[in-house]
């Protein structure tokens, strides 16, 4: 078993992360290429047994499963100029979630599936989002699931939901990353706690807040039951969240959408025009 990634952008970057230290895959056995050379490069100071291909042709010739991890709009131009030396037995899996399985098998006669990450994966924890084209044959499906749970609890999504489910799994650590920070700045702005202070105590909460959930202590509704005690400080702080927080999170979705509408269309005329 052979895999390669096309693209060692941040996705990509802790996709090797996570398929080595997982024990996943051997560094022998993983190839790497990246339109900036270096950015692959720096990649191999950390896996020195790695392989770095600045040719992807070179890449797929020796692999049996390519991870493709570019942006939305390289998507259609990389498919399209390793079309002609895919074979059918190789398994191409893309991290983009605004292309659809259907839409890349149009392109390419190989097996297809799409994987979505988060960097969750970098730690071996999290979701990746998972959905297998019809080509895949039924053994090598259940064996890249298999692999996925090596570094993951990988779950079979419906294209209809895909968005909303990239938002929690792979956008949700960079949305609540940032309430996070604002909560910090806010604490050090009206307190007496500094920023550091702050911060290393939401670190640790973070941590033991995913210990609960993992160690399934409790859900997210009792969490609030059992710290929101009636009268108390935290029922005044969670009602002023109710009070202010003003549709943010509908917002949020609004927008995380309107963006997917718009990657989708932009390959949709890529496709048509073609």
């Amino acid at each position: 078993m052979k895999w390669g990634l096309i693209g060692t952008g941040n996705m990509g970057a802790v996709l090797v992360t996570a398929f080595l230290e997982s024990n996943v895959i051997d560094q022998e056995s993983l190839y790497i290429s990246n339109r900036t050379a270096e950015k692959a490069y720096a990649i191999q100071q950390k896996y020195p047994q790695i392989h770095v291909k600045e040719n992807i042709f070179e890449l797929i010739e020796n692999v049996d499963t390519i991870f493709l991890c570019v942006k939305p709009g390289d998507m259609i131009n990389v498919l399209r100029e390793i079309r002609p030396i895919l074979d059918e037995k190789q398994l191409l899996v893309s991290i983009t979630s605004a292309m659809s399985v259907e839409e890349i098998e149009s392109l390419v006669d190989c097996q297809v599936a799409r994987m979505v990450p988060s960097i969750t994966n970098h730690a071996l924890a999290g979701v990746t989002l998972l959905t297998i084209g019809n080509r895949v044959e039924s053994f090598r499906k259940e064996l890249f699931i298999k692999k996925c749970q090596q570094f993951s609890e990988p779950v079979e999504i419906e294209e209809n939901i895909m968005r909303i489910a990239s938002d929690i799994v792979s956008c949700g650590p960079a949305f609540f990353s940032f309430l996070a920070e604002n909560y910090i700045r806010d604490a050090a702005n009206q307190t007496e706690i500094t920023t550091e202070q702050a911060t290393l105590l939401m670190e640790k909460m973070f941590i033991g807040f995913g210990k609960l959930l993992s160690e399934n202590h409790f859900t997210l509704t009792e969490l609030i039951e059992k710290v929101c005690v009636k009268g108390g400080i935290t029922g005044v702080g969670i009602a002023s969240l109710e009070e202010n927080i003003n549709g943010l999170f509908e917002e949020l979705i609004n927008q995380t959408h309107h963006k997917f509408k718009e990657d989708k269309e932009m390959i949709a005329n890529k496709l048509n025009n073609g």
